[in-house]
């Protein structure tokens, strides 16, 4: 809701050729006391003000010599492309209402003046024109929000990711169908997990032998949506070398606590697991 300060407080341009209609629009807003009013009678000077001062309100007269109120308009729109301009025109002819809104008055006032209609059509347009700024404000700052939480949240997964990389050789991600969504670092080389036959069949094939007892106990526990912590499992290489993979995962479900998938890490712990090394 936008207050009654608030409008008051609003900056307010009186457009007219004629000082006496300016003295008596200034008498009138200065009694309902509004605080801000500037005015002229020479309507080229019109788009500089407002380039200078953005008014929340420009009361401008249609008849002036040199250039009209429409002229006026044309100039300002130029302006505001893709703003909201407030003006409320001032007129003696009623066939230029339709003209005026047409070419972006948002309101219009009657010569002679009834100053309680005055004062209230001004009242209303400044509310409107308030709550635009409000909208317009609220739009950027929540693009501004939008802008520092995406650069938070990239530093954030960089983080993770060189957090990842240090504490670990791979880091995986897989859906609830077993297929791999996310992936640091040999995952498809190095996890030996019965999923994605292609990758198994390509690694059996270069002569590597899983144990699979081990290999057993893992897919176990991914099935069973389990989740293990330095589980390790080994494999003979072609050279004949015996290496030692540890490997910690879990399931993730989302808020309903429907299973959506695993995510875990792994390293290569196999100067760990030589003799002299293992820790009894």
């Amino acid at each position: 809701m936008i207050s009654t300060t608030e409008i008051l407080n609003s900056s307010i341009l009186i457009v007219d050729d004629q000082l006496s209609n300016v003295l008596l629009l200034e008498q009138m807003l200065e009694g309902a006391g509004y605080t801000c009013i500037a005015s002229t009678t020479d309507p080229t000077k019109v788009c500089g003000l407002y380039q200078k001062n953005r008014y929340d309100l420009i009361l401008l007269d249609l008849q002036m010599p040199g250039m009209d109120g429409f002229q006026v308009m044309e100039e300002l729109k130029r302006i505001e492309t893709d703003g909201y301009l407030p003006i409320l025109v001032i007129t003696a002819q009623p066939n230029h209402k339709l003209r005026a809104l047409t070419m972006g008055a948002k309101d219009f006032v009657s010569k002679p003046f009834d100053l309680i209609e005055v004062q209230n059509r001004i009242r209303n347009m400044l509310e409107v024109r308030l709550l635009y700024k409000n909208l317009e404000y609220y739009n950027q700052s929540l693009e501004q929000i939008v802008a520092e939480r995406t650069i938070e949240l990239s530093a954030s997964e960089e983080r993770f990711r060189r957090l990842t990389e240090l504490s670990s050789d791979w880091y995986w991600e897989q859906d609830a169908n077993g297929q791999f969504t996310m992936v640091y670092g040999p995952v498809h080389e190095m996890l030996g997990i019965r999923i994605n036959n292609d990758v198994l069949d390509n690694v059996e094939e270069q002569g590597i032998i899983w144990d699979e007892a081990e290999r057993l106990v893992l897919e176990t526990n991914l099935v069973a949506r389990k989740p293990f912590l330095d589980f390790v499992y080994s494999r003979n290489k072609p050279n004949g070398q015996r290496q030692y993979l540890m490997v910690s995962g879990e399931p993730v479900f989302d808020p309903s606590g429907r299973f959506i998938g695993y995510r875990g890490i792994g390293k290569d712990v196999t100067e760990t697991m030589r003799p002299g090394n293992i820790t009894p």
